[in-house]
C-alpha cells in the first residue's frame, strides 16, 4: 500500500527559504527628507545625508571651463531641459567627485530653498551598480529631478556589472527615467584599464568586436570632461584660494614655498594635496576650518 505524503509543509518551507534569498521590496522614499542621499543596495533604501561633505564652487579654481560646462548641463537639467550624462575623468586628486557636489549645491542654491522640485544628489557605490535598475525604481515616478553621482568607477577584467549600467544609460526597455542624470567620476576614459583593453585584443578571434561592448560603455555619456594635472601656477592659486577663503594670516612668500615643498615631498600638484596642506598651516596656526 502506498503512503500518501503530505507536501504542503515541504512547500511552505521551500516558500520561506526564497523569500528570504530574494532582496527585501523596495521602499517608498521621503525625498524631502535632504537633498542628498546614499543608495543601500542591501536593504533597497535611500539614507538621506543631513550634510554633504563638499568644497564651495568658488574655491575650484583652475577646473575653471570643466566646471562652467557642468554647471550648465545640471542647471539646464534642473529647469527640464535636455541635458547629458557625464563622465569626469583623469587625473586623480583634482576634485572630480568635489565638482559633482559643488555643481549640484550651485544649481539648487539658484532654485532657491522654496522650490516645488529641487535637484536631489544620490550616490551609489560601484560595487552596487548592478541594483541601478531598482534604485531607479524608487525614483522614476517622484516630482524630484536626480543626479545619481558614482565615485571612481570603473571595470576590472571579468565583471559583467557594466551591462546593467549600458542598459540603463541607453538601449533598455525602459531606459533611463527622464528625471534621472548619472554622473560618473573614474581615472580612466575608457572605465577599463588600458591592458585589459589590450590583452582582450590579441587573444580575441574578432579584436574590434570583442573590445568594443566595453569599450562603448563611455560612448553612452554624452558629455566627457577631462580633468588633468594642474600647472605649478595653479595649484598655486589653490593654496591662495584656500588661504584667503579661511582667512590664514601667512606671509604670501612663505605661503607659496612651504606648499611647494609640501607638493614636492608627495610627489604631486593637485587640488587635494593643496587642500591637505592647508589643513595642516591651519593646524599650526591654531584655526579651525570647516567646509
Amino acid at each position: 500500500m502506498t503512503q500518501s505524503i503530505d507536501l504542503a509543509p515541504l512547500l511552505a518551507r521551500l516558500v520561506e527559504a526564497l523569500e528570504r534569498m530574494s532582496p527585501p521590496p523596495v521602499r517608498g522614499t521621503d525625498f524631502s527628507a535632504s537633498d542628498a542621499f546614499v543608495w543601500q543596495a542591501g536593504r533597497r533604501a535611500l539614507l538621506p545625508v543631513r550634510k554633504v561633505n563638499r568644497v564651495p564652487i568658488e574655491l575650484l579654481v583652475g577646473i575653471d571651463r570643466i566646471r562652467d560646462l557642468l554647471v550648465e548641463n545640471t542647471r539646464r537639467f534642473a529647469r527640464g531641459l535636455p541635458a547629458n550624462n557625464v563622465l569626469l575623468w583623469g587625473a586623480r586628486g583634482m576634485g572630480k567627485s568635489s565638482l559633482v557636489k559643488a555643481a549640484h549645491a550651485s544649481v539648487n542654491a539658484e532654485l532657491g530653498a522654496d522650490a516645488p522640485a529641487r535637484l536631489k544628489l544620490v550616490e551609489i557605490h560601484r560595487e552596487d551598480i548592478e541594483t541601478l535598475p531598482s534604485l531607479l525604481g524608487l525614483m522614476r515616478e517622484s516630482v524630484h529631478r536626480f543626479v545619481v553621482f558614482c565615485d571612481d568607477l570603473s571595470f576590472d577584467a571579468g565583471e559583467t556589472s557594466y551591462k546593467s549600467l549600458k542598459a540603463v544609460l541607453e538601449g533598455g526597455i525602459e531606459g533611463r527615467p527622464d528625471n534621472v542624470l548619472f554622473y560618473a567620476t573614474s581615472n580612466r576614459r575608457h572605465l577599463m584599464p588600458r591592458d585589459m583593453i589590450d590583452n582582450e585584443r590579441s587573444t580575441a578571434i574578432n579584436p574590434g568586436e570583442a573590445v568594443e561592448e566595453k569599450v562603448s560603455l563611455s560612448d553612452r555619456f554624452g558629455l566627457w570632461l577631462g580633468v588633468h594635472k594642474c600647472s605649478q601656477d595653479e595649484y598655486l592659486a589653490m593654496i591662495r584660494a584656500y588661504a584667503k577663503h579661511f582667512d590664514l594670516k601667512y606671509p604670501r612668500k612663505k605661503l607659496e614655498a612651504e606648499a611647494l615643498e609640501w607638493s614636492t615631498t608627495r610627489g604631486s600638484r593637485a587640488g587635494r594635496v593643496a587642500w591637505q596642506y592647508i589643513q595642516d598651516l591651519a593646524g599650526r596656526l591654531g584655526a579651525r576650518i570647516e567646509l
